[in-house]
């Protein structure tokens, strides 16, 4: 998996499509993250303890990975591809490749004359 903790996403299917957020925690397993703000599930529960309170909560559930696309920091725009690469034996960086927008073709039907 090539998403890390603290990375920003792009959710490219789903109920939320279009949505970025920060990604909070990994399930490599299940191979799920959590992201921020995102499938945002209720919770109903029920004080444990007398200080405890009771109530509804908003907690975010697990989103498979292949609905999100990481995220650029610099230009704030969505990678297709990220790639390790070694510098000089010293450091690893990531690159990221650009997203080509593919424009739709329009179909004619072409009559045969005579």
């Amino acid at each position: 998996m090539k998403i890390k903790v603290n990375d920003n996403v792009l959710v490219i299917a789903g109920e939320d499509k279009g949505k970025t957020g920060k990604v909070l925690k990994t399930l490599k397993s299940q191979n799920k993250v959590v992201v921020e703000g995102i499938n945002i599930s209720k919770r109903h529960t029920k004080p444990r303890t007398t200080n405890d309170k009771g109530g509804i909560f908003d907690i975010e559930m697990p989103i498979n990975v292949s609905n999100v696309k990481l995220v650029d920091k610099k230009e704030k725009a969505p990678k297709k591809e990220t790639k390790t690469k070694e510098v000089k034996n010293e450091k690893v960086v990531k690159e990221a490749k650009e997203v080509k927008e593919v424009k739709a073709k329009k179909t004619t039907s072409k009559k045969a004359s005579k």
